[in-house]
């Protein structure tokens, strides 16, 4: 079988500045300024053509990060990562212009991707049709709940039939009707051998959804493989973090924020 995504090393570093001021003074000034964050580090994987993969980690574990760089939204700063096909990414935010309205966001998204006037036209009754937003769509999507907002990227995104699927938190917001009939979409795309990562803070979803798994912790990758393997530790993991106090998980973040302060601190002695 073919692989639609292999990444090797795939590492994303952001700076985190205490204000507009310093993030200036980094830009202009010699002195390095702000503090060095790795949202990702050494990250690698391989999925093959119809897998789904099931993102896992809490917050802050680097899933959208890797979300967004399948997708081609944002770049890594070292390593690589090969997309065979044309990748669509669904997240709460959609990818929407909030000054435009619904159909104007259809229309630039599909000429965007290539598809002519005509085409648009033809798909476009569809997308407002699922995304049960007729009422609405004539209207700046600034205006939009967030909920609108996740149908309206859902119909936009599953419409132009991409090769590959990232499906971003898009089914926690919205009605359990709409979550259901999204479910019964991708559910289509995966008879059709699609390729597609899922985020969800539904370990439920993910077992009934995806053959494998990806656990994410501060960045780094904690496991890969079958979904129930990793989806066991996951699960084992949650238990005993669920229980923990507030104090117990701010240890735990800021234990994560050290070790990457240390793996920075040991890079530039290394490259010194």
């Amino acid at each position: 079988m073919s692989k639609a995504v292999v990444a090797n090393n795939v590492t994303k570093k952001f700076k985190l500045y205490e204000s507009q001021s310093e993030r200036l003074k980094d830009l202009l000034m010699p002195k390095s300024f702000g503090e060095e964050f790795f949202a990702l580090r050494n990250v690698s994987f391989e999925a093959e053509q119809g897998d789904i993969i099931g993102l896992l980690g809490v917050n802050g574990s680097g899933k959208s990060t890797l979300s967004n760089i399948i997708a081609g939204i944002v770049p890594e700063t070292s390593g690589d990562i090969q997309i065979t096909g044309e990748p669509a990414i669904i997240d709460i935010s959609s990818g929407l212009n909030s000054k435009l309205t619904g159909r104007e966001n259809i229309e630039m998204k599909c000429l965007m991707l290539g598809f002519t006037k005509k085409e648009i036209r033809n798909m476009e009754q569809n997308i407002i049709e699922f995304a049960e937003m007729d009422k609405f769509i004539d209207q700046p999507v600034k205006s939009y709940s967030k909920g609108m907002k996740s149908r309206l990227g859902f119909s936009i995104n599953v419409s132009i039939d991409p090769d590959i699927l990232i499906v971003d938190e898009a089914l926690s917001v919205g009605d359990k009707a709409f979550a259901k009939k999204s479910l019964e979409k991708m559910q289509e795309f995966k008879e059709r051998g699609k390729t597609m990562f899922f985020v969800s803070h539904s370990l439920g979803q993910i077992r009934e959804f995806c053959n494998k798994a990806i656990w994410l912790e501060f960045g780094e990758m904690k496991a890969s493989g079958p979904l129930t393997e990793v989806a066991a530790e996951y699960d084992q993991f949650l238990k005993d973090y669920n229980t923990w106090t507030k104090k117990q998980r701010k240890r735990f973040r800021q234990r994560g924020f050290a070790q990457q302060s240390q793996t920075e601190q040991s890079l530039n002695t290394l490259v010194k």
